[in-house]
């Protein structure tokens, strides 16, 4: 992803780097294969934790990418609404011309009719006259800025009253062995030399990276690392990477007048979830949110990012009850029915987060209803089919809900 200008020399070097190899590497034909999913920036996930699933479907939604780099956020969003028929439009400003060529390319190749690409600087987006949005992505690109409370409060500048964000900074434990490649690379291969000679010095030293290195034991990087000159160029050579621990990132969002409505997946941030022993999870019980996420990530060890959708404090809404009858639950991708097969019989639901499996618990009989989740289907007719009595299909459901919705699995559709 591009960033804000600014007149540092890393700034500068920052500008070529996206010039001479965009990120991410994308080619324009392989949108006839496949879409790419991931977070933020799903509309469903934006309708649900962001909006509280309570913001009717026939309201326009009107949607920045802030450094949409080549543009997968931008394309996914803005085909997302296609589909489901959303009013509205994604608006991608970037100052990386051939990076907003290609996403451009990539929206040409799918019929994309609800998107634009606006050439310019984040630091500038009063003068580019675009107005104010019921949602904003920053994916990717605050932890390369000179001044990322100066950025972030701009955009909270063009926020729409009830509107929200999704963000996605770097974190620092799941980066283990990164910075000190970098380091290494400021030396041998420094800033101011052209890109394509920095990457060739980068090149050599992977190919002759001790085994003892940290980032050799690191499994976090594939997509980096397999991802052609601009992956490996993004992850060792970029002029300005700082990594924020989800504390850190918290009190980022504090300064900006922002709340975090969901850390995604909100269990990864839960350690409850991989501390199984009474006592600890006694401990964990005491903890704020805060507390816990900064356990987790700690622990853990391989949250190489932190993805967030925010809101203005005080201002984030609470979706429906999920045992509603008249609530519509929906899946966020994976069809309830492919889901509930990876649900083993005694409940247990192996997940991943990242390269952390955990055993999830998950009431048994939730596999006899996830196949009948359909995105049409209300909460009252799900009873009515799963052939259950109302006491035992709401004892189910409340607890799998919570379950699924905490691995941002099972959602509730927007209304209307």
């Amino acid at each position: 992803m591009s960033t804000l200008s600014g007149a540092d020399a890393r700034d500068a070097e920052l500008a070529a780097q996206y010039e001479a190899y965009p990120y991410p590497a994308r080619d324009p034909r392989d949108e006839a294969k496949r879409l790419l999913i991931g977070s933020p920036s799903h509309l469903r996930e934006i309708d649900y934790w962001v909006f509280g699933a309570r913001r009717p479907q026939a309201v326009p939604l009107r949607a920045l990418v802030a450094g949409c780099g080549t543009g997968d956020g931008a394309i996914m969003l803005a085909t997302h609404m296609a589909r489901a028929g959303r009013a509205g439009e994604v608006v991608c400003v970037d100052r990386s011309a051939r990076a907003l060529g290609i996403a451009r390319a990539r929206a040409e190749a799918r019929g994309l009719a609800n998107i634009r690409f606006v050439e310019g600087s984040l630091t500038a987006l009063d003068a580019l006259g675009l107005g104010v949005f019921d949602y904003v992505d920053c994916c990717g690109v605050l932890h390369h800025l000179p001044d990322p409370p100066a950025a972030l409060r701009g955009l909270v500048g063009v926020l729409a009253p009830g509107g929200g964000m999704g963000l996605m900074v770097y974190a620092p434990y799941g980066r283990t062995g990164v910075y000190m490649v970098q380091e290494a690379l400021e030396t041998l291969a420094p800033l101011g030399e052209a890109p394509a000679e920095r990457l060739g010095v980068a090149r050599r030293v992977m190919a002759a990276l001790p085994a003892t290195a940290w980032l050799r034991q690191n499994g976090n990087f594939g997509d980096h690392l397999t991802g052609g000159d601009a992956g490996l160029y993004d992850l060792l050579l970029n002029p300005r990477d700082r990594a924020y621990t989800v504390t850190d990132f918290l009190d980022l969002l504090d300064a900006a007048g922002l709340e975090a409505s969901c850390l995604m997946e909100p269990a990864r941030y839960d350690p409850a979830l991989f501390l199984p022993n009474p006592k600890l999870r006694a401990r964990v019980g005491e903890l704020s949110r805060r507390e816990r996420a900064r356990v987790a990530e700690a622990l853990t060890g391989n949250m190489a990012t932190h993805v967030a959708y925010v809101v203005r404090k005080g201002a984030r809404a609470v979706p429906p009850d999920c045992c509603d009858p008249e609530a519509v639950p929906v899946m966020r991708e994976m069809p309830g029915a492919e889901l509930a097969r990876q649900i083993r019989p005694d409940g247990v639901l192996p997940f991943a987060f990242g390269t952390l499996t955990v055993p999830v618990p998950v009431p048994p009989r939730m596999r006899a209803i996830l196949p009948l989740v359909d995105g049409v289907r209300s909460v009252g007719a799900l009873m009515a089919e799963s052939g259950m009595d109302e006491a035992r299909f709401l004892a189910v459901w409340r607890v799998g809900f919570a379950v699924l919705e905490s691995l941002n699995r099972l959602l509730l559709r927007a209304v209307g």
